[in-house]
């Protein structure tokens, strides 16, 4: 699914919408570029530093439970640190695309109920997420997400390219 771009002069009921639709366009936009890669490229690191396609969606998957429910919502989660092992993103040999767009799409819509319940002043529970700190703000997180996914889609932007992908927005 291709998204329009959330312009600036889009009509918006406020603040919360327009973190929502950037954050749709963006998580939509990370999907659509790693689904349009040949299969051979999934699994495939383009860059020194190792990391795959299906390793940073899994990735961003995972930044949005820390934040929101771990963080914001101080819920318990078993393996907040699920994408990574060895100190290093990773992806299981059984662990498909389909898979791991289902549970983006699925933390997603998680994250959309939680902000459009809440007021974005509202500080998040206290818990393990913030290490001693005190809670952040629900407006904070979210600006916090969007910067996380706006730079790992420049991140994609160019491995896409250079695995023969799509290319820009």
């Amino acid at each position: 699914m291709t998204m329009p771009f959330p312009s600036p002069t889009d009509p918006a009921a406020g603040r919360t919408e327009v973190f929502l639709r950037y954050l749709d366009f963006f998580r939509e936009s990370v999907v659509s570029k790693v689904s349009a890669l040949p299969s051979d490229e999934l699994r495939r690191s383009r860059l020194p530093s190792g990391w795959t396609p299906l390793e940073l969606l899994k990735h961003l998957r995972y930044v949005e439970l820390r934040w929101i429910e771990w963080g914001f919502q101080g819920q318990p989660v078993e393996e907040p640190w699920g994408d990574r092992r060895d100190d290093r993103w990773y992806v299981a040999p059984d662990e498909t695309c389909d898979a791991l767009v289902t549970a983006l799409r699925t933390q997603g819509e998680h994250t959309r109920v939680v902000v459009e319940r809440h007021d974005l002043a509202a500080v998040g529970a206290p818990g393990p997420r913030w290490d001693g700190a005190p809670p952040a703000s629900l407006e904070r997180v979210l600006f916090h997400l969007l910067q996380e996914y706006a730079r790992h889609l420049g991140h994609l932007d160019i491995v896409a390219e250079l695995a023969g992908g799509p290319v820009g927005e």
